[in-house]
């Protein structure tokens, strides 16, 4: 098939453990280009339904991926499987109010568009459409008209989507090396207690990029993060907590310069941020 039609994608969703469904044929692999990373679907939409007091229980849950993470090419998938049915929305299945529910819908996008591996959505979760998505009436798009009472909620997290997007095409540290355990490394893989999790991605040449989730509904002030030594100073490219996306606005204005090879930030609440090298 790819000799036939080169640039073809091929994509096995496939729930067990058989090896080698994204080797080459030649090597003894079934020649699929990515494998449906079903065990990081359950994991984390087991993690993020939990409320946050209780997510230190799951933290593992968020980590474990990484441990198999370049066995295959994967693709993060939010399964139709696990959004219907009666399993609620991915907004809907967050906890917490409508605020929390989206601010942990938001945070979670930001978690997973960092993860290694492709990133796929279901009907309506790039509006977080709170209903679950019916195959006769389609995506409710009407919730982003001007006219509807909760339409800046639905647009801002579609904004945040087009920014992921936009944001991960021009840097190569967030799908250069994805299969590659050298793109990868954890900054803060243990902090169960504070639901946070923060990584670096890197791209052939070395250029990072650091990914830091706040899961908890508290505002993480002056937390320590090690960071590279050879950069001099850090800026915020990206924070799921921006205004302009229904959050609560908390940011960390940049430049943003290490002590020692120790950098210290503010963490939005519920909130995912993305850093890179300071261009100046």
């Amino acid at each position: 098939m790819y000799r036939r039609v080169p640039g073809v994608v091929t994509i096995a969703e496939e729930s067990t453990a058989w090896g080698g469904v994204t080797a080459p044929t030649d090597h003894g692999g079934l020649g699929f280009g990515l494998k449906w990373n079903m065990g990081w679907m359950h994991d984390s939409l087991q993690y993020m339904s939990k409320d946050p007091v209780h997510r230190k229980y799951h933290h593992h849950e968020m980590t474990f991926s990484m441990v198999y993470a370049y066995s295959e090419n994967y693709i993060l998938p939010i399964s139709h499987d696990e959004v219907v049915h009666g399993k609620r929305a991915l907004v809907s299945k967050m906890p917490g109010d409508w605020w929390q529910r989206r601010a942990n819908h938001r945070a979670f996008l930001g978690y997973m568009w960092a993860h290694p591996g492709k990133q796929l959505l279901f009907m309506g979760q790039e509006f977080a459409q709170g209903g679950e998505f019916s195959e006769e009436h389609g995506p409710e798009w009407w919730l982003l008209d001007e006219d509807h009472c909760a339409a800046g909620d639905h647009r801002g997290v579609q904004d945040l989507v087009r920014d992921l997007n936009r944001i991960y095409r021009a840097t190569p540290a967030l799908w250069q090396c994805d299969t590659r355990p050298e793109g990868f490394r954890w900054v803060v893989v243990d902090a169960a207690d504070d639901n946070v999790y923060a990584f670096l991605r890197h791209d052939a040449a070395g250029a990072p990029l650091l990914a830091v989730s706040n899961f908890s509904p508290v505002v993480r002030e002056g937390y320590r993060l090690d960071v590279p030594v050879d950069v001099t100073a850090w800026c915020e490219v990206l924070n799921t907590d921006a205004a302009r996306y229904g959050g609560s606005g908390v940011t960390n204005p940049g430049p943003l310069k290490p002590e020692d090879g120790h950098l210290r930030l503010t963490l939005p609440p519920l909130a995912t941020v993305w850093l890179t090298p300071y261009p100046g």
